[in-house]
């Protein structure tokens, strides 16, 4: 019997309550924008919904401005990945943003793959309240 084809949603996208990484929980949306104040606290990306995919593997790749880290490197595009465990599943993509503040302004692109094949893409603009 053919493998049933996964469903995939963008549920929603913009900024989020702090997201408390070690819980299930996802965030709560508070605005659907793309344009993303470089503020403390302010957590941006996207959920998705994905049915009829357990035992899929979720990759993702985070494009952002050339900022550096504490070696002083330019710190690459930030990469993961996750297991799809049940059949009805919602993954939130997004990260915050940390001092100093004004080097994370720019353009953020986030993208999802599902064994491979990309499901997701959402571009963020981060910008610095000073500079409006």
């Amino acid at each position: 019997m053919p493998k049933k084809k996964p469903v995939i949603e963008l549920y929603s996208y913009g900024i989020y309550a702090p997201w408390d990484r070690e819980s299930k929980q996802i965030p709560k949306l508070l605005q659907i924008t793309t344009d993303i104040p470089v503020e403390p606290e302010i957590e941006f990306g996207y959920v998705l919904k994905i049915k009829k995919a357990k035992g899929s593997s979720i990759t993702f790749i985070m494009n952002h401005p050339p900022f550096r880290d504490d070696e002083g490197n330019v710190s690459p595009p930030f990469e993961g990945s996750e297991f799809v465990n049940s059949n009805d599943w919602s993954f939130f993509l997004g990260d915050t943003v940390w001092p100093p503040y004004e080097d994370k302004a720019g353009i953020w692109e986030l993208i999802t793959f599902l064994d491979g094949e990309e499901i997701a893409r959402k571009t963020f603009k981060l910008y610095s309240s000073e500079n409006d």
